[in-house]
């Protein structure tokens, strides 16, 4: 377990003016609210902040970001905890702002397909609200039933949808945010075109809270579609699935998810949920979850035939369709729950890269060769639609990769490989504190002295989500 020093600036005189803002039970230093709020789901790590804040308005934010610049305090916003890069990690010590009570939908805009919400919002909260109103948000991240829509903002999430619907950078019109220096403002404008000046918007997103806090949210929607199909096909080799993913929008189809789980990641989760819906054999080595959607049954159904057809050139073996909504959706719990599992199965190192979907072979078939060459075993699965693979490693004695010499040069062999390809080291996940040590390996120096340059002019006293992504000398 990873620990770090907290920094003390938070004196009792400051905590006083802190509870005056957001009210005396919404501050919390004790022993056992710390822990709570020490973690997220990246690896085991584990640091404590100094003080809880929750916060319930942007005016709340705006005075605690003040104090906090003006006495150089580091602070780390917080979503759902959610988080596979340790961005919401408070390994600087300082006030951990949580977002949880931020969490209202503002308006749903059926005329102009828009809504506007907090960032505390959960994500399937969200989805299933504007669902009501027969309109769709695609971006859904794995963990939409728990993490909000501020993290996922952070990160530039994307899930399953990505292929054929976009992530959330897609979706995102405008946003209120607070500035480091307490300033509260708008990035943009609630329009679908915008070429005023430069792209604040677009430049908040993706950010992992190191630039502002996001307090307000105004998401693009589309209308839902009326019909989805959905259907499993196993491979006898890994490479031929990733191979097959490429042929399938050579061949002019876009599905609206494609994800690949390979064999020994399927058994996992399929004991850890306790389901026998997909037949699993050891003469196959991977799975292919394909999914079309519209407003036409018909053309629905002769896309999925036509997908099938093609897939028999890759070996495959027989299709599993899912006859009903209770089939789709135990798939889909499986796919969903894969990263738990296999965390759990003591594959507690995630990867989460991403390469031109025609390099997913390329891939596949290098991640397996550095598993023996730097003796680890590794399972892959993903979003294969988009090229974006998570590599989750299980490695004797290495629970963790932060600071850790057993796995630092394996991991630098990926990312190279990784870059090799045409691909980058995070797809959706972000770099937080677990891949800032490789992004050299992907940007040249100048690169990163151009964002060291931005994150100083949003933050000159480098107080918000410091030693995030890269350090400000």
């Amino acid at each position: 377990m990873q620990t770090a020093a907290g920094v003390k600036g938070t004196t009792t005189g400051l905590i006083d003016l802190f509870k005056k803002i957001a009210g005396d039970t919404y501050v919390f230093a004790d022993e056992e609210s710390l822990n709570n709020y020490a973690h997220d789901e990246t690896e085991n790590l584990h640091f404590l902040p100094d003080i809880v804040i929750k916060p319930r308005t942007a005016e709340e934010i705006s005075q605690i970001m003040m104090i906090c610049n003006e006495h150089k305090i580091p602070v780390t916003p917080r979503g759902a905890g959610t988080g596979l890069s340790g961005g919401a990690l408070p390994h600087l010590g300082g006030v951990l702002l949580s977002m949880e009570r931020m969490n209202s939908i503002i308006e749903i805009d059926e005329r102009n397909l828009q809504v506007t919400t907090e960032p505390g919002v959960i994500t399937e909260v969200l989805q299933n609200a504007v669902k009501e109103k027969g309109l769709f948000y695609p971006p859904d991240p794995s963990s939409r039933g728990s993490c909000f829509i501020g993290g996922n903002i952070a990160e530039n999430s994307g899930g399953p949808k990505a292929v054929k619907y976009g992530v959330v950078k897609d979706y995102v019109l405008n946003l209120q945010i607070v500035l480091p220096t307490g300033e509260i403002m708008w990035t943009g404008a609630n329009v679908l075109k915008n070429s005023t000046g430069y792209n604040l918007t677009q430049l908040i997103v993706g950010s992992e809270g190191t630039l502002a806090i996001v307090t307000k949210i105004v998401l693009k929607l589309l209308p839902h579609p009326k019909y989805d199909l959905l259907m499993l096909v196993p491979f006898n080799s890994l490479e031929n699935a990733g191979a097959a993913v490429s042929a399938i929008f050579r061949a002019g189809f876009t599905p609206s998810a494609m994800e690949l789980v390979e064999i020994n990641a399927l058994k996992i989760v399929s004991r850890f949920v306790d389901s026998a819906v997909v037949p699993v054999t050891d003469d196959m080595e991977a799975h292919l979850i394909i999914e079309v959607d519209g407003n036409h049954m018909d053309t629905l159904m002769s896309e999925m035939e036509a997908i099938a057809e093609l897939l028999v050139q890759y070996d495959c073996g027989d299709a599993f369709f899912a006859d009903d909504a209770q089939q789709k959706a135990e798939l889909w719990k499986l796919r969903r729950r894969v990263a738990e599992a296999v965390k759990i199965d003591g594959y507690t190192i995630e990867e989460d890269t991403v390469v031109p979907r025609a390099e997913l072979p390329a891939l596949i078939r290098g991640v397996k060769a550095l598993g023996k060459e730097y003796d680890f075993d590794v399972v892959c699965y993903g979003h294969a639609g988009d090229g974006n693979l998570h590599i989750r490693i299980r490695k004797p004695g290495s629970i963790y990769s932060l600071n850790n010499p057993d796995v630092i040069p394996a991991l630098q062999a990926l990312f190279k490989l990784v870059k090799s390809l045409g691909g980058t080291i995070s797809g959706e996940h972000g770099i937080g504190l677990i891949q800032k040590p490789y992004m050299d390996i992907v940007f040249d120096k100048a690169g990163l002295q151009l964002m060291s340059g931005i994150k100083k002019v949003f933050d000159p006293n480098n107080i918000l989500n410091s030693g995030k992504i890269f350090d400000i000398a």
